[in-house]
């Protein structure tokens, strides 16, 4: 069966065919580096992970790139508390979100580009729109002119005529269009925006309140946030993306101006098929950084564990609204136990010596069978996560019958049926069976650091033995620890 995609770009479902037919491009947005990544964005990551592990499943070779935003006026907005200036506090919550994707088991993408590391991309682009008559500069800003690009609105079907005016109040007097958007912003980080951004926990006035700026031919100046995305994406995987993800949110302005900046630059397609990502809701409203309504990935991994969190995300498809709630994720964590278990018992059975080459269990074989076939079914119908897990517990129930009703099992039957557990449920929905999860990770590494404060605590009362021995009891369980002058690190 052939995959499709629901592509909001022709509002249809359609067959998925990539422009090399052994690579696929995908370009997910990133997070703005700004705040603790939470499980809003951990559903967005799941299922895109899932993507990019189906399409490998399906033989394609998949380039996978993910950016990172670190240069934004919410980030400046945090100089002064989460760090000394804007590339410090990005670079904080750059490692809080790795941490969180490793916790969650995402694989590695290609490459995570940075917007700070693109500014040369970024005005090039710009650079070319100008001269293409499709920019032009204001006060040492550059917007883009919206009415020179005639597809204008073609993704988030809008009339140009009826589109409000785009971008902050006080670039009204610089634009030639009221719609029109700033790929280039003169000088730094406004210091209303900066205000709007500043929660009530900042100690002051950071030393540097107005960001980074850079030099181009307009002035010293920062990129705008449209701008950044395009010039990323096409840096490394060229002028067309085969699949371009995100929020459903970003659909305008965001992804409309993309396009339009992108194709206005390239004259080709920038991307063939967009997939959008459904809001995450808690209390009734979209699970926001800016709302204060949420969780973070770190409490929730260390509550509940990778895999129940991850059973939770696929239980509903990319596109469809889910709800947080405790009794959802409780519901996750008991499906995941048997979904865990079942596995752990068939690979007991087949282990043991009461697996036999001549028993024969028709029913498990069929039943293997038909969830291998409905898994895949679901995954190539728009990756519908939902059936696929079903799927999954389909063939859990069949497992748990044979062992229930036989002394003796069927070897090929229930090898079958752990083969597809692993390929189906930990290679594309990224299970971690007979393993350990990122909520027991977590706790390694809380157990390790309490270890670490008791043996500074011995160090400080010139216990100089039993610091050894602590530190000698932690490398025998392969911890590695190394005295620094800003205190002990450790790698697990």
């Amino acid at each position: 069966m052939t995959l499709r995609v629901r592509n909001t770009l022709s509002g249809e479902t359609e067959e998925f065919v990539p422009e090399d037919p052994d690579e696929v491009r995908l370009y997910y947005c990133g997070l703005t580096t700004s705040d603790p990544p939470h499980l809003g964005h951990a559903r967005s990551w799941v299922h895109v992970d899932v993507m990019s592990r189906w399409l490998r499943h399906l033989g394609y070779d998949v380039q996978h790139v993910e950016n990172f935003t670190d240069v934004n006026e919410k980030i400046v907005a945090r100089v002064g508390r989460d760090g000394d200036d804007e590339n410090d506090v990005a670079e904080h919550y750059i490692a809080e979100i790795l941490d969180s994707m490793r916790a969650l088991n995402l694989e590695r993408t290609e490459v995570r580009p940075r917007v700070s590391e693109h500014v040369p991309e970024i005005i090039d682009l710009v650079e070319t729109l100008v001269e293409t008559g499709h920019a032009y500069e204001s006060n040492g800003s550059v917007y883009f002119d919206v009415t020179t690009f005639e597809e204008y609105g073609k993704l988030s079907n809008q009339d140009l005529a009826h589109i409000e005016e785009q971008g902050d109040p006080d670039e009204r007097s610089e634009k030639r269009n009221p719609a029109d958007f700033a790929l280039w912003k003169a000088g730094g980080v406004d210091t209303d925006a900066i205000e709007r951004h500043r929660g009530h926990d900042h100690p002051g006035t950071p030393a540097h309140p107005e960001g980074q700026t850079w030099e181009s031919p307009w002035g010293e100046g920062r990129p705008g946030w449209h701008i950044e995305c395009s010039a990323m994406s096409m840096a490394h995987l060229g002028e067309t993306l085969d699949i371009h993800v995100g929020g459903r949110d970003l659909v305008f302005p965001h992804h409309e101006n993309e396009i339009a900046q992108s194709e206005a630059a390239t004259g080709q397609p920038f991307a063939n098929y967009w997939l959008h990502c459904a809001l995450f809701e808690m209390d009734e409203e979209k699970m926001s950084s800016s709302l204060g309504n949420f969780v973070t990935v770190r409490d929730a991994v260390a509550e509940y564990g990778a895999d129940a969190l991850r059973l939770f995300m696929v239980s509903g498809t990319y596109n469809s609204r889910q709800t947080y709630s405790e009794d959802a994720i409780d519901e996750a964590v008991e499906r995941w136990e048997r979904l865990s278990r079942a596995y752990d018992d068939a690979v007991a059975a087949l282990d043991s010596v009461d697996a036999h080459t001549k028993v024969v269990d028709d029913d498990l074989r069929a039943a293997t069978e038909a969830a291998r076939a409905d898994f895949e079914a679901a995954m190539n119908d728009d990756f519908n996560t939902r059936e696929a897990l079903s799927a999954l517990s389909d063939l859990a129930s069949a497992l748990n019958v044979h062992l229930a009703e036989r002394d003796a099992y069927d070897y090929r039957g229930l090898r079958e049926g752990v083969e597809a557990f692993e390929t189906y449920g930990g290679d594309v929905l990224g299970f971690s069976f007979g393993g350990e999860s990122g909520g027991d990770v977590t706790l390694a590494e809380d157990l390790v650091e309490l270890v670490l404060d008791l043996r500074e605590e011995a160090r400080d009362a010139g216990e100089y033995e039993r610091a050894d021995r602590l530190r000698d009891e932690l490398e025998a369980l392969d911890v590695t620890v190394e005295d620094t002058d800003s205190g002990p690190t450790y790698r697990l």
